[in-house]
Order: C-alpha cells, then sequence, then structure tokens
C-alpha cells in the first residue's frame, strides 16, 4: 500500500482503539496545584472525523497553524498501565488524563517516531505521519498520580499530523507503518 508521500506502508498490526478523546477546550492550564480546568463537554467519543492537515474535529489543536504537524497525539494505553506497575498502584488510572487523542492497545506507539502510519477501524484508512514526542508533563503527576510525569518518559506517545482525511471508531483496527514496531507484550512495558 502506498501512502500520499510515497512510502509504503510494509508492516501491518491487528491493534484496539480503546479511547478516542475530542475536546474543545485546554484543561491542564496553569500551575498543576491549581487543577485542571473543569470539563463542559463530552470528551471520549466512540468515533471521530479527522481531517487531512487540520485534526480531529471539535478538537482544541483543529485547523490551529501552530498545531498543524502535531494536531493529533497518539499513545500506547500499555503505557498508562505501566505506570500503575512502576507505582505500585492498586486501582487503575484513566488513560483520558494524558488527553492523548488516540489512545491504541497492542504496538509499542513510541516507535512510530518517523513513521507514516495509517489506522483503519472499517471506515478506511486514515493515514498520519508521526513528528515528534508528545512528552509527559508535570500534570501527569497530579491527574494520574504522584511519580507519574517521570514514570512515563519515553512513553508518552507522539504528535502527529493526519495527511488524509476519514473516520475512526473505538474498537479492533488494522495499523499500517513504513517502520517495523514491537508487538507490545508484557516485556516491553
Amino acid at each position: 500500500m502506498d501512502d500520499v508521500t510515497g512510502d509504503s506502508l510494509d508492516f501491518v498490526y491487528t491493534v484496539s482503539i480503546e479511547y478516542l478523546l475530542a475536546s474543545s477546550q485546554h484543561r491542564y492550564e496553569g500551575r498543576p496545584s491549581d487543577g485542571p480546568i473543569p470539563t463542559t463537554g463530552v470528551e471520549s467519543h466512540q468515533r471521530v472525523s479527522v481531517r487531512a492537515h487540520l485534526g480531529i474535529v471539535g478538537d482544541r489543536h483543529f485547523g490551529k497553524a501552530a498545531h498543524r504537524t502535531a494536531s493529533v497525539t497518539v499513545m500506547a494505553v500499555e503505557s498508562v498501565e505501566h505506570v500503575e506497575r512502576v507505582l505500585g498502584l492498586e486501582r487503575p488510572l484513566d488513560p483520558l488524563d494524558t488527553r492523548r487523542n488516540i489512545l491504541l492497545r497492542g504496538v509499542d506507539v513510541d516507535r512510530l517516531r518517523g513513521a507514516d502510519f495509517s489506522l483503519d477501524s472499517g471506515w478506511g484508512p486514515v493515514l498520519f505521519h508521526a513528528h515528534r514526542p508528545a512528552n509527559p508533563c508535570a500534570w501527569m503527576d497530579v491527574m494520574l498520580a504522584p511519580g507519574a510525569h517521570k514514570a512515563l518518559r519515553g512513553r508518552g506517545g507522539l504528535r502527529c499530523e493526519p495527511l488524509s482525511s476519514g473516520e475512526l471508531s473505538v474498537g479492533t483496527a488494522i495499523l499500517r507503518s513504513s517502520h517495523a514496531l514491537d508487538e507490545v507484550g508484557a516485556t516491553l512495558f
């Protein structure tokens, strides 16, 4: 399969889109000790629309020039589960508190850096380019658990640019990548 840039997406993985987040507002502004801005609408969705070079329709970064190459964030749910294990937490953390747009299960998302990849959840493939890490911030210590900021280093996901338009929905999906990835197992995280 050839993508928009001409690179081949030779590596194919079955993944699960666990969560889709599109929020019209920034919730983590100012000092983490002041707490997040209250939610004013639905943020977790079963299905989202992605527009080429603009982002996810309804998201705070949609169409913003400063975020053109970083309008969609993608992260592995296993990264949040890693935090639970490392910190010895007895309660599960809410992956949506990371504020990543697409939370996947089944591959090491952080290995996609620099790759072109597509996600197809049954509505046709949506092509992305993974530009740079979505580094965790101090808010993770407040929203997830003390120590989460450090535990997420190198596992915060990636800031991506959508290269094509389409729809994504929660559930099983096919990820095609220009880079070989590790399929997530207990030993990777």
